[in-house]
This record gives C-alpha cells, structure tokens and sequence, in this order.
C-alpha cells in the first residue's frame, strides 16, 4: 500500500461502522418518537406509526449530507475543544511526549538533535514527517484508523444533536421523553468525543514512541568481513 492511499483506505474501513452508527441513530430516534403510540395501543402502535419514517429519513439524509459538509478541520475543533492549533501533533513534543511513559524522549531528542521543534506549528510538522516515515506500521496503522473513525463519528454525532434533535421537537411527544431522547443525543456526542481526543492522543504518541526507539535498534545488518584465505567459514 502506498503512503498516499493508506488514510484513504482507513476511510473506507471505516465507512461500514460509520453507517452502523447511522442505523442506530435511525432506530433511537424511531423507538422515541413511538412512545405515545406503544402506550396507548402496544406493539401495533409501532406499525401503525411506520409513515413517520418518512420525515425521519429525510431528517437522516440532511444530517448525513451536512457531516459531509464538515471539514477535517472543523471536526478536529470539535474533538479537541480548540480553535487554534487544534490537531494533536501541535502538542506532541511538549506535552505528549514528555508525559507518555513509552517514549523515550533521550532517543527522541538524539533522533531530531537541532531539529527539536519548539512552538505548536513546527511540532505539528515534525510529528508528521516521523508519522509519514512510518504510517504503515501496524501499530501505527491501527491507532490512525481508530482516530478516523471516532473524529468522523464525532462529527455526525454534533450534526445528529442539532438535525436529529430538531427533528425530534415535532416528532417525540411527552417532553419528558423528548427530553430524554435530546439528554441521549448529547451523551452520544460527549463519550464519542472524549474517545476520539483519547484516540488521537495516542496515535500521536505511538508514532513518537516508535520512532524514538528505532534507534536504539541493533542495525539490521552489518558488514561481513571477508575471511582468511585458507580458512573454513
């Protein structure tokens, strides 16, 4: 696999657990806005309200067509609560890697020597060169496809608090259980953001550990000196 097609081919991993999480909301949303008709005739009021899933799929369409509208940019803010110098490789030598206890920051800093960056701007940099010399090793790999995933799910749950919970102000009566269903939709937004800082936090940190332990790596080979004439080898 190619360096320039490995983030493209994490998405598309992740794309059937993304459309996972769409069904789920889907189905939430469904299960509130039937609570008066499951009350007042059981089970056949789930059937009966099944022309509700009109409105309800084309408030999934706008919410799913609106998170693709959202930049990488704009979903890293949301994960990170930052404006400025949101992404993680900004903090990933003054904070990252003098607080996470596998990187060896004596070989991280004989690794860069003068290179050692020193403002949030050249630390994200040079966390992205180390990243790019070793993208496709399978930690790293996994760490960058868990961040995809949960920074884009980020993303869908913020737009499902504002379309789906839009949505459910006409649909889900009493307010109670309206209110529940808006308390849910900000859960979902809260947990998966955190996972996602969490899960961004160490990608940055496992491409720093790795990178600062190669070094200390014996060579992988070494010269072979040829042997004495006359001498069994």
């Amino acid at each position: 696999m190619s360096k320039g097609s490995t983030s493209k081919a994490l998405k598309d991993a992740n794309r059937p657990k993304l459309w996972t999480t769409i069904a789920a909301n889907v189905a939430v949303l469904y299960a509130f806005s039937q609570y008066e008709a499951v009350s007042a005739a059981g089970l056949k009021g789930v059937v009966a309200g099944a022309t509700s899933l009109v409105p309800l799929s084309l408030a999934l369409i706008l919410t799913t067509v609106a998170n693709g509208l959202l930049s990488d940019d704009i979903k890293t803010r949301l994960v990170f609560l930052r404006w400025k110098h949101a992404l993680p490789g900004h903090r990933a030598f003054s904070v990252f890697a003098v607080s996470d206890p596998r990187i060896d920051l004596d070989g991280l800093k004989k690794l860069l020597g003068k290179d050692w960056p020193t403002d949030p701007v050249a630390e994200n940099r040079m966390w992205y060169r180390l990243f790019k010399d070793s993208e496709n090793d399978p930690a790293v790999l996994y760490s960058h496809g868990e961040y995809l995933f949960t920074r884009d799910y980020t993303g869908f749950a913020a737009m499902c608090l504002i379309g789906l919970g839009a949505a459910a102000a006409f649909m889900i009566e009493p307010p109670t259980v309206l209110m529940a269903y808006l308390g849910c939709l900000l859960l979902q937004f809260l947990v998966v953001r955190h996972t996602a800082a969490t899960y961004g936090e160490r990608f940055v940190c496992t491409v720093l550990a790795r990178k600062a332990a190669r070094p200390l790596k014996q060579p992988a080979s070494t010269t072979r000196r040829d042997p004495k004439p006359g001498k069994a080898t």
